[in-house]
């Protein structure tokens, strides 16, 4: 089975950290800290409205990894025109919630902008959420079954990869074997507090399971040393490789 192109050649480049901050000056502060740590920073919601999709592509254009976490979903054709600017943008990675049809949009502006190395995710369940989350968002079948069927719609369709939960690697491997790949947020290294997530692993065990990236934040952004932080957890993830 083809390996994707998309997938991370050493420990470094399957650490991403989230720039997770209200203002464009502390993302500055955070990749200083962090650069060379850091495989890939991730901008998303917070930022973005706080002039942070300036800032991507100017991290783009200085050589730096960029995870636009935009998770769009909206009719056909605005998804189309949007990824094809997304794909002028010098990203690596961006986001689409994992509906067929958005997924089929977004590709579909991606090939028209003419960006092979862009790699869309789709984004199947939120870690943020449990069962209970579920049920009263109008869903019947447990997490594992919603995941596992966007998973495979993501296959089908062609996508870059998949954002699932680390408890879900495992078996989302087996359903894309290695022609996606899987970025896995609620990471949390030993001893470290699970905050909003709700489905969570440490570094090494998520990449024992099948993750190819990991999205670790506050560990590391919130560290008195995020550099050491960072470190630390490469060093993690390269035990489990």
């Amino acid at each position: 089975m083809p390996t994707s192109r998309f997938a991370p050649k050493t420990a470094l480049e399957r650490l991403m950290l989230p720039l997770d901050v209200p203002t464009v000056a502390e993302a500055e502060t955070l990749v200083k800290q962090t650069e060379g740590a850091v495989g890939v920073y991730k901008i998303g919601m917070e930022l973005q409205f706080a002039g942070g999709l300036e800032f991507a592509r100017e991290l783009a254009e200085s050589g730096h990894k960029i995870f636009l976490d935009v998770k769009l979903h909206d009719i056909d054709n605005t998804i189309t025109k949007a990824v094809r600017n997304v794909a002028k943008m010098g990203m690596t990675f961006m986001t689409v919630h994992a509906y067929p049809k958005t997924m089929r949009a977004a590709l579909k502006g991606l090939a028209e902008e003419g960006n092979p190395d862009l790699c869309i995710l789709g984004v199947t369940v939120l870690t943020s959420m449990d069962e209970g989350d579920l049920v009263a968002a109008g869903y019947t079948g447990p997490i594992a079954s919603v995941v596992e069927a966007r998973a495979k719609d993501a296959k089908l369709a062609g996508m870059g990869g998949i954002v699932c939960a680390p408890t879900e690697s495992a078996e989302m491997r087996k359903v894309l074997g290695d022609e996606l790949v899987i970025v896995t947020p609620g990471i949390r290294p030993a001893g470290s507090a699970a905050g909003d997530q709700r489905r969570v692993m440490t570094p090494a065990d998520a990449i024992k399971a099948g993750s190819d990236y990991l999205v670790i934040g506050r560990p590391i952004s919130k560290a008195d040393d995020p550099r050491a932080a960072a470190e630390a957890v490469v060093e993690d993830i390269s035990s489990a490789l």
